[in-house]
């Protein structure tokens, strides 16, 4: 799309070509001219000097012609806006067919064009302006200007245009004076040549009654393929813009599909409040506020993979409203205070200062509940050079959760500032304080690296009490731990087990094989030249596992067999994208494991979204509520836990009638469109489930009648018997159970926790030899976090690459959640025969 086609442009015109004549003028006297018998000096030097002013110029004519003619030039845009100090709005300059904008905007153009002209640079390959919008402020004018720049070029362009805009002070330019000009080279994603419509919309706010804008199609069909969109929001003088996303439902990758916001009417980057994609959680509060009464929302699609878009409510404020107030003092023994707009994302531009003052005998302390203060790319809080908040004199940015930010001062008075600049907003912050006796942070216990205060006999327990290890490290380890270097204590059989528990890999040192030796899945040593040789010399196959240019592989229990009953040699094949085998079977029934990646700040919270574990399923008994969890294979099937449907304690759970399935559910009780409920058919336990010992603790449940897929309800993958879960690998486990031992209530919401694969041998020695082959064991081992009662039968969820995998359900442990003690799940990979005899999944 070309942003320059909708307006008169300036084309450059050629020098007039002239065309050579030669004329031939009569010597006066032919004599005069006669060559000479005798060689004359002063004939050789002009020679000479001729000759050699003809080479030069033959040279520099190559020169020309090798570096200068060919260079190769590239359009450039930059988008920008100034202030015209001495002229007053009218409602005509709202509407770019009237007279009064032509005329406004010839004018400007003419100023552009004596402005860039100021400047070699911008003289030299300037090309021409389009005037886009008028809006209040005076009256702001914003553009697009174009250049022609060859491409070595281009930095030195961009800097001209910053030295103007770092001109302070009012430009008087004959007709108009100019102010505060700002401009930036426009995202070039926004005039791609793959655009095949533009749509624009435009929309003037009102009086107090919000309206909506969304995407093309929405909610019912999916936004348009290769088009870009904007929407021009303005609202009434001495007013500013609120934007409030209700749906934001996008491709995940922001080069393909995008929303932009900015606080102005043209793109300008130095101007763009955030960035979106992907799908966001309601409980991202998706409010901006602009600066002024004008806001331009942009997006842009690529050809494929197209979603349901967004919705949106405008609506405008005034100025020196209650809602846009912050600052002021503080006082009392307690109390509260948030940056403006809070949970929503702060305006731009703004300046807030909250003096707090307790009693005498007091200090200050202050508590950021929530603290988000980033700029786009730097999460980190170190720079603070864009956004930040100032406690006496000290600057904070970045992310903080949990109320792990505060500061505490050396008197009963403390400032704190808040300060944004002119782009890339945030949510700010809520913050509490209170008066304390001791300006000390911890008094009487110890102080966290991440500013949490934790008793001080936890000091070197084991376990990560302040939650970033800090009260972990540099500890001194008794002779029976292993001692790692950056000061951690780790039990024994944490040492060689394939994971960097220390987190320097000091556990792993000295493990595995020696040099020139290659270890086998199966621990087993062998040459290194053994590896990738055509043999299985490990006797588990793992030497011949992803071996280049041998796409073909011998057959052996690691290999994964293709339907043809070939063998390939790639480790975990299936469902990857990629065809393998030359029947393509390893990319056959992939209709799976798709998921929402949800962008979401719940605050300490664990809980899923939905459609972010869309086989999820709860399993009611009828009359009695939430019992088990279980997981979606395909439109009829179920996988779940055998031990929550055995007989010995209550006869009734084996019989399907008993029996409710709830897909699409995120909340116990709810009344949703998204949910649907089906009865079961069958019930089919694994025959060798031994309750005793927990072993093979898996059933199958039949619907009724199949479920339709929809982007909340999806089926999870089922692994190959060959697939490979790694020692370490970070997986989710999800469900409605208790929040903690020994709770009475499940969870309401579905809960998410993250886990890692643990060590088998590890496990098996933690939980006093009880561990099969055919269980799976995942956990924090530090304690607090795990599945608890009544996830029972609910999946462990692996991600690889963009698809999930099960790889286990949730069967048995030690309490919940206890220090030492992983939840045990029943390994999908060793009951995958069973699985597809059944189901024929």
């Amino acid at each position: 799309m070309d942003y320059m086609a909708s307006e008169s442009r300036y084309t450059p015109q050629k020098e007039k070509e002239w065309e050579p004549t030669v004329q031939f003028l009569p010597a006066a006297d032919n004599a005069k001219f006669e060559k000479r018998k005798r060689p004359n000096k002063i004939g050789a030097v002009i020679g000479g000097v001729v000759l050699i002013l003809v080479i030069s110029l033959m040279v520099g004519l190559l020169v020309w012609h090798f570096r200068f003619r060919d260079e190769k030039f590239v359009k450039r845009l930059y988008s920008g806006s100034m202030r015209l100090t001495n002229q007053v709005f009218e409602n005509a300059y709202e509407n770019s067919t009237t007279p009064e904008f032509k005329a406004l905007a010839e004018i400007v153009k003419t100023q552009l064009k004596n402005l860039y002209s100021g400047n070699p640079q911008l003289k030299k390959y300037y090309v021409g302006s389009t005037i886009q919008a008028f809006s209040e402020g005076s009256v702001i004018a914003y553009y697009m200007s174009e250049f022609k720049i060859p491409e070595a070029q281009s930095g030195t362009v961009d800097t001209a245009m910053s030295n103007i805009d770092q001109q302070k002070g009012s430009r008087s330019m004959s007709v108009i004076n100019v102010e505060d000009v700002v401009s930036s080279a426009i995202d070039p994603r926004m005039f791609s040549k793959h655009y095949t419509s533009l749509h624009q919309f435009k929309l003037h706010v009102t009086g107090t009654e919000p309206q909506k804008i969304q995407s093309p199609g929405f909610p019912n069909s999916p936004y348009p393929p290769s088009s870009f969109m904007q929407w021009e929001l303005r609202g009434e003088a001495n007013h500013i813009m609120k934007l409030t996303f209700d749906t934001v439902n996008l491709e995940e990758d922001c080069m393909k599909d995008f929303i932009k916001v900015y606080d102005s009417l043209v793109t300008i980057e130095r101007r763009l409040l955030e960035e979106l994609c992907g799908y966001y959680s309601p409980s991202y509060q998706l409010t901006f506020l602009s600066s002024r009464n004008v806001i331009l929302v942009t997006m842009a699609t690529d050809e494929t993979k197209n979603f349901p878009g967004f919705r949106a409510t405008v609506s405008q404020i005034p100025r020196g409203s209650k809602e846009l107030s912050c600052g002021g003092n503080l006082f009392g023994s307690k109390g509260s205070f948030s940056s403006p707009n809070h949970p929503g994302f702060y305006p731009p531009n703004t300046e807030c200062k909250w003096t707090i003052e307790v009693p005498s005998d007091k200090v200050v302390k202050v508590t950021f509940l929530k603290f988000y203060v980033a700029d786009s790319g730097e999460k980190d809080g170190v720079n603070c050079k864009k956004d930040y908040v100032m406690v006496d004199g000290k600057k904070l940015c970045g992310e903080y959760r949990d109320g792990t930010l505060f500061r505490i001062g050396n008197s009963n008075k403390m400032t704190v500032e808040f300060k944004s600049d002119t782009s890339y907003v945030d949510m700010g912050f809520s913050a509490e304080y209170e008066a304390v006796k001791d300006a000390t942070p911890c008094p009487n216990q110890f102080k966290c690296n991440n500013q949490i205060c934790i008793k001080s006999e936890l000091r070197c327990d084991r376990r990560d009490d302040c939650g970033d290890f800090s009260d972990e490290v540099n500890c001194v380890c008794n002779s029976s731990f292993i001692q790692c270097k950056n000061g951690l204590c780790l039990l024994p059989l944490w040492k060689c087990d394939g994971n960097n528990d220390c987190g320097d890999n000091t556990d792993e040192i000295g493990c595995g094989c020696d040099a020139g030796k290659f270890q086998c899945n199966n621990k087993k040593c062998v040459s290194e030249k053994m590896h990738c040789d055509g043999t299985d010399d490990c006797g588990d196959g793992s030497d011949e596992l992803d071996c280049p240019g041998s796409p073909k592989a011998i057959c052996t229990q690691s290999s994964y067999r293709c339907k043809n009953r070939n063998c390939i040699n790639k480790v975990n094949p299936e469902c990857d994208g990629t065809q393998d085998c030359s029947d393509g079977s390893d990319e056959q029934n992939c209709d799976c494991g798709t998921y929402k990646s949800v962008r979401t700040r719940v605050v300490g919270g664990t809980d899923a979204e939905r459609g972010e574990f869309p086989w999820q399923v709860s399993l009611h008994v009828k009359g009695s509520g939430h019992a088990c969890g279980a997981s979606l294979i395909n439109e009829k099937w179920l996988v779940t836990a055998a031990h929550c449907v055995e007989d010995p304690y209550a006869p009734s759970l084996s019989q399907p009638s008993t029996w409710e399935a709830y897909l699409g559910l995120k909340t116990q009780k709810e009344s949703s469109s998204e949910v649907q409920r089906r009865s079961l058919k069958q019930i089919i336990p694994h025959p060798h489930y031994n309750h005793f010992k927990y072993t093979n603790d898996i059933a199958l449940m039949e619907l009724d009648k199949p479920v339709a897929y929809t982007e909340y309800i999806r089926p999870i993958c089922l692994p190959s018997p060959q697939h490979i879960f790694e020692v370490g690998k970070q997986v989710y486990v999800t469900g409605w159970g208790a929040l903690r031992e020994g709770a009475n209530q499940a969870a309401t919401v579905l809960q998410k926790a993250q886990v890692r694969i643990i060590n088998q041998t590890v496990c098996n020695t933690l939980m006093g030899g009880d561990i099969t082959k055919q269980m799976l064991c995942a956990g924090v081992l530090q304690g607090g976090v795990d599945a608890c009662q009544g996830d029972s039968g609910g999946p462990l969820s692996s991600p690889e690459g963009k698809r999930m995998f099960l790889c286990g359900v949730v069967s048995w442990g030690e309490g919940c959640a206890r220090k030492n003690k992983p939840g045990i799940y029943t390994r999908v990979t060793e009951l995958r025969g069973w699985i597809k005899e059944h189901t024929g999944v």
